[in-house]
């Protein structure tokens, strides 16, 4: 297994460990097409990541485009039955505008949809399923968690209009609390809301110790339910041992068009952004003509590339270089014997600079001599 390991690359190996993951609690394997009919993301560009599509003209006449996002081909595809509990997981390549270079590019994602009668247990165990897909990409990780029903009982407490909602998400989600007290007093907030939005906003903290908190804060039913939701999912990663690594942040709230209840977002040691996103969104299960509810996450695999250079301090064992004059045959079998030895290998005729190796080699007429070595 080792020896297998070793010859796939990092996003091989997570792909493989999430797949053999999300299978033992009942996921099944869901494949798609490259592309569905434009009219799916045209109706329904308030769900997607970015409106910006890739189109084509079809053979039938039909605009086609390429597939921008995995969920709501899921749930398009998906049978209409609310009281069941439908589990798929996948992994696909998906097109869309990239935030840093804001040009297209093809991404690889996996992740996983629990599709239907949406309960406590059903929450928790995609919450520690995110847990574990972290960890399975490195042991060094947290997951930020929140949920929207908390904030949006707030705001209903306060009589907020659309617009006064939107200006308040925005300071939250970029922790901007002196801006959001000028706002609170500008509006006349009633002043424990405005405190209760204040202490939310700077809110970051281990779950266990910030759901403490939220017991001070709670105004109403939509924000008990939410804080009763929060606390058994809570119950339910301390069932898997990875509560160490979850922590509430209520910065989560720019997504209420889409999203509704519990958000939450992962990171992993070594990377910038965030490596995984999800949460419940049942708005889009509604929007497609469908009961029942909807919970899941994408994991975003072309950041593991950056993540896998970061980790591997060589890119190959050995970097072996010969001449125009080198005998082929004893090339050949030194490069087989290396890699017998479980070494990787790079034959070439010079060095350019670009390759990080743990040894330099070079072929000799009479053998192989040793130019360089790094532990």
């Amino acid at each position: 297994m080792e020896q297998q390991e070793y010859m796939l690359n990092q996003e091989e190996q997570v792909v493989f460990k999430l797949r053999s993951l999300y299978r033992q609690y009942g996921y099944q394997q869901y494949k798609m097409s490259n592309f569905e009919e434009y009219d799916l993301y045209a109706e329904n560009k308030n769900f997607l990541v970015s409106q910006n599509v890739i189109t084509f003209t079809g053979a039938n006449g039909k605009l086609m485009a390429l597939k921008p996002d995995v969920t709501l081909s899921i749930i398009k595809n998906s049978p209409d039955e609310p009281e069941d509990l439908e589990k798929v997981c996948y992994n696909e390549n998906v097109y869309r505008v990239d935030g840093g270079s804001h040009e297209f590019k093809e991404l690889v994602q996996t992740g996983l949809e629990c599709i239907g009668h949406i309960d406590l247990y059903a929450m928790g165990e995609v919450l520690m399923l995110a847990a574990r897909s972290l960890q399975s990409i490195h042991p060094n990780y947290i997951l930020d968690v929140s949920h929207l029903a908390f904030v949006q009982g707030i705001l209903d407490e306060a009589g907020l209009n659309e617009s006064q909602r939107s200006e308040i998400l925005r300071c939250m989600n970029s922790k901007n609390t002196p801006e959001l007290s000028a706002l609170c007093a500008a509006w006349q907030i009633r002043e424990d809301l405005a405190l209760s939005l204040q202490e939310l906003t700077g809110l970051y903290a281990p779950m266990g110790e910030a759901l403490l908190r939220l017991k001070e804060l709670t105004v109403n039913e939509k924000t008990q339910a939410a804080l009763d939701e929060l606390s058994g999912v809570y119950q339910l990663l301390c069932a898997d041992a990875c509560q160490e690594h979850v922590y509430l942040d209520f910065s989560l709230t720019n997504d209420m068009q889409y999203y509704n209840g519990l958000v939450f977002r992962g990171f992993v040691d070594g990377l910038p952004r965030s490596v995984l996103s999800g949460g419940r969104y049942d708005k889009l299960v509604h929007r497609l003509g469908k009961q029942g509810g909807a919970i899941g996450f994408a994991v975003y695999l072309d950041l593991l590339e950056r993540l896998n250079r970061n980790q591997q301090p060589y890119d190959v064992d050995v970097l072996l270089l010969y001449g125009d004059d080198a005998d082929l045959t004893a090339l050949a079998q030194t490069v087989r014997m290396l890699t017998m030895n479980g070494q990787s290998v790079k034959a070439q005729r010079k060095e350019n600079g670009s390759l990080r190796y743990r040894q330099l080699l070079l072929m000799k007429e009479r053998g192989v001599e040793i130019l360089e070595t790094h532990d």
